[in-house]
């Protein structure tokens, strides 16, 4: 097979595909994460395609058969009609299962302990000993809305300190198999959450909860889906942490819900621009933790290794006919 890589290399991951002698490798050097055309000398005859964006001149691709992407959102493939053309994708879930996770775990003590108030506190020379900088989270509940990989990983590190887990998913869950995850994290089986939620039983499970993290991507059915109602169905104590996709939660709600404390705060790591303006309300609230979409990205240090290792599975499996990791569906593909 002829294999059309646009990703930064793993040079261990490399090295081992092309000691195989099994495959044509041809290399996009420097590979980029924006769309722009490619040879179609070079996409013509091109079985295997591992890329971030793919090219604007896609339709080059007359021989593609896989389409293998470096991200795990999907939205640059949609309009692409890759089930009609008979091209199979699958993304890179899994690769920030854990650093996303603990992220959450890091945002969930901060905010309880309001961290940003004590760092503010040393920044002035304030000694403050109040009981509001000891709380613990342990025998809080902390509830996810999605139950993918970063769902479970997160679920799985709750639980070691103690959390209930509520998850609120449209139709429960079970076990997850065919989906790459770092071995020995996450709830590849369903079995960790204390409660599950289905469609209908929103406000009910948003009713207790300490903390809700999101943990879905975004979609037409998801853009906007946390709103006033939402919202306000959260106890005041409640935080509200989105490292998912910023438009889940609509703006104009989140900050009414912070300035007339509906909820206790924030932590935010995905935006509704980027970057986010400096006059922009969010930055400004005292309860708000805002990071710059670092929760997961490229750049963290075991995200090429780990994506070159979905890359070099599914490889092996597509040679043998059987289920690839990570396979995006028709609806999927199509923004379902």
């Amino acid at each position: 097979m002829k294999l059309l890589i646009d990703v930064l290399v793993e040079p261990a991951a490399l090295a081992a595909l092309q000691a195989s002698g099994e495959h044509e490798i041809d290399l996009i050097a420097p590979p980029v994460e924006h769309a722009r055309p490619l040879d179609p000398a070079r996409l013509a005859r091109a079985d295997v395609l591992f890329c971030s964006i793919p090219p604007t001149n896609f339709s080059d691709l007359n021989q593609l058969r896989w389409l293998q992407l470096a991200s795990t959102g999907y939205t640059q493939l949609f309009g692409l009609e890759l089930p009609a053309r008979g091209i199979r994708a699958t993304n890179a879930r899994g690769c920030f299962d854990v650093p996303i996770a603990e992220w959450n775990i890091a945002m969930m003590v901060n905010l309880a302990r309001d961290t940003r108030q004590l760092i503010r506190n040393q920044d002035a020379a304030i000694w403050d000993r109040s009981a509001v900088f000891q709380r613990e989270i342990r025998g809080l509940t902390v509830g996810l809305w999605g139950y993918g990989g970063i769902g479970r990983e997160t679920a799985r590190l709750a639980r070691q300190l103690g959390l209930r887990v509520h998850v609120q998913t449209r139709a429960g869950i079970g076990p997850r198999h065919d989906v790459y995850g770092v071995p020995g994290t996450g709830d590849p089986d369903g079995l960790l959450p204390d409660r599950v939620f289905r469609a209908g039983e929103e406000i009910e499970f948003l009713r207790d909860l300490d903390f809700l993290i999101l943990a879905l991507p975004l979609t037409k059915a998801s853009e906007g889906l946390i709103g006033e109602r939402e919202l306000r169905a959260l106890p005041p104590r409640a935080f509200v942490l989105n490292p998912a996709r910023g438009p889940i939660i609509q703006q104009a709600a989140l900050l009414r819900a912070l300035r007339e404390k509906w909820i206790s705060g924030a932590a935010l790591d995905t935006h509704y621009h980027y970057p986010m303006p400096p006059e922009h309300p969010l930055w400004k609230f005292p309860n708000v933790i805002f990071t710059p979409h670092i929760a997961g990205s490229s750049l963290s240090p075991n995200f090429t290794r780990r994506l070159w290792e979905i890359f070099s599975l599914n490889l092996t499996r597509f040679a043998a006919g059987e289920p690839l990791l990570n396979e995006l569906t028709p609806a999927q593909l199509a923004g379902a």
